[in-house]
């Protein structure tokens, strides 16, 4: 089963410390699968225009929004990815810490839907997230940052949309009627600082920042975070 993940150089270690609790608490043997920006601009599958102004910060030329990462846009091209296949194939944000079977999720999943995810209902306080990058408000916000797609039933994610359509159309899943976007238990996309404490994750998403950095060092769920770091084969105590 194909798993499709977020590439932004800054995350690389949130997507290594991934792939580790992946690895950990999977009975799937998935093949997962970056996302590089570059690498689906020389495909000629993505070309989406944008600028980065004087503080860093990337703003979509399409609908003059800005955006925080380099997998902002690029998660639509999935099911063209995946050429219309009828096999369930999943996408993630790389901040993720996985700590149960992902198989469980996927037996729950209908297959009869186009896109399943958690249903947020997300409206966070702050003006900022992980380094510093604009947090910008949305309907359905964080509801495309783990879907399971099938990619067959996903008409509406042409070459056309992914790169012309507003943020707002393609992260709101507008691609899909309202009664073809499946549900998944919350636990299966945790949000650190917002989620309800009472439950018990099956995958955590530092959507703030992970705990490698300035200001998340304490956030819920680091240590455990950490410690799967140090089972990386670079990793070196300070």
């Amino acid at each position: 089963m194909k798993w499709y993940v977020g590439f932004d150089w800054r995350d690389s270690t949130a997507l290594e410390v991934f792939l580790r609790s992946l690895q950990k608490h999977s009975s799937i043997n998935f093949g997962v699968v970056p996302l590089v920006e570059r690498k689906l601009r020389r495909q000629g599958l993505y070309w989406r225009s944008y600028h980065v102004d004087g503080d860093g910060q990337m703003w979509d030329d399409r609908d003059g929004k800005p955006f925080s990462s380099d997998f902002s846009f690029t998660r639509f091209a999935v099911p063209i990815l995946e050429a219309d296949s009828d096999d369930l194939v999943i996408y993630s944000d790389p901040d993720i810490l996985v700590r149960s079977d992902p198989a469980e999720m996927i037996e729950a999943i209908d297959r009869s839907m186009v896109v399943s995810c958690v249903h947020h209902d997300h409206a966070p306080p702050e003006s900022d997230k992980m380094d510093g990058v604009r947090q910008t408000q949305y309907f359905r916000k964080n509801w495309s940052s783990l879907m399971v797609f099938r990619p067959s039933l996903c008409k509406n994610l042409t070459k056309y949309a992914i790169n012309n359509r507003t943020g707002q159309y393609l992260h709101a899943l507008l691609w899909a009627e309202d009664g073809q976007i499946g549900k998944i238990e919350e636990k299966w996309n945790w949000l650190e600082g917002w989620s309800d404490a009472g439950i018990d994750p099956a995958i955590v998403h530092f959507t703030r920042g992970t705990p490698d950095m300035t200001g998340h060092e304490d956030a819920a769920f680091a240590e455990e975070w950490r410690e799967t770091m140090k089972t990386l084969p670079y990793y070196r105590a300070a």
